[in-house]
């Protein structure tokens, strides 16, 4: 019964993500108390690949893979050597690290709100001694609003990574808003995230929270998922981003006892990624 009364009490929700892609907050952060809260109760566990986080460690390669398939994409394909990446909303450092590591990579700097995770963040680090060459990979206690906006290309970044974070935003507007300004024409913004459906509620609720245990309870909340066709309404209302095919989306499913898996289509009903291309200076 109390299953069932949750369901009712769901398809009321369908608009609210769309409302809050467009609502434009006065808020000058998008930091939430209770999402940091419960973010720093899983810190001592992240790099435990069994753990709380063993989901993100397992999703890791398909964020790599599909970072270079949005790089590839034609007219305006990017060479993916010395580049520079900010990772908003990093947590423990899973993609921060892997990012700093590439051949191709100049340098990262990754921010997370926690305290906490930070510092988890920064002792792992220290374990490889690439990571501890001056500039390659910097951590910093921050949310975006905290940042200096560049006001110069050469400051900006080719990658702004935004990795199951926008689902823990209340107002995901004015905080992708905050995001734009540091991506450099040419460069791409990527991000992960959830559909709002049917489908998501169950399996990321009911079956990954309440039944078997894969995440934390209270990790999701279903009313702040936003759909690949809400994330393409917002874009295509600010100037200056995705012309030429520069949008590129992709859907993720994961397989127990297999893994992560890109499923064309998945988009439309559960985990997805999204990337979208600053249209280049001409």
């Amino acid at each position: 019964m109390a299953i069932r009364s949750t369901i009712l009490q769901k398809p009321s929700r369908l608009v609210y993500g769309l409302k809050r892609l467009r609502t434009y907050a006065t808020s000058t952060s998008s930091v939430n108390a209770t999402e940091i809260s419960h973010f720093n109760s899983l810190a001592s566990t992240w790099w435990d690949p069994y753990g709380s986080s063993r989901l993100l460690h397992l999703m890791n390669p398909l964020r790599h893979d599909f970072i270079s398939s949005c790089h590839a994409l034609k007219p305006h394909s990017t060479p993916q050597n010395n580049l520079r990446y900010l990772d908003i909303g990093c947590g423990g450092g899973i993609f921060a690290e892997s990012a700093a590591r590439l051949p191709g990579t100049a340098n990262v700097t990754a921010i997370d709100p926690s305290v906490d995770v930070i510092e988890v963040a920064k002792l792992h680090a220290r374990k490889d001694p690439l990571l501890q060459v001056p500039g390659r990979l910097e951590y910093l206690n921050k949310s975006i609003e905290d940042l200096n906006i560049p006001q110069e290309p050469k400051d900006q970044y080719d990658v702004v990574s935004l990795f199951e974070v926008i689902e823990h935003i209340t107002t995901p507007a004015p905080f992708l808003k905050s995001c734009l300004p540091f991506v450099k024409p040419g460069g791409w913004l990527v991000l992960s995230t959830i559909a709002r459906t049917w489908i998501s509620w169950l399996t990321t609720k009911v079956v990954a929270e309440d039944i078997a245990g894969l995440v934390p309870r209270g990790t999701h909340d279903w009313s702040k998922y936003i759909n690949e066709s809400e994330l393409r309404t917002f874009f295509a209302s600010q100037k200056g981003w995705g012309v030429n095919g520069g949008a590129k989306t992709t859907g993720c499913i994961y397989i127990p006892g297999v893994g992560w898996r890109m499923v064309t289509g998945g988009e439309q009903f559960g985990n997805y990624l999204f990337g979208i291309r600053r249209d280049p200076e001409t």
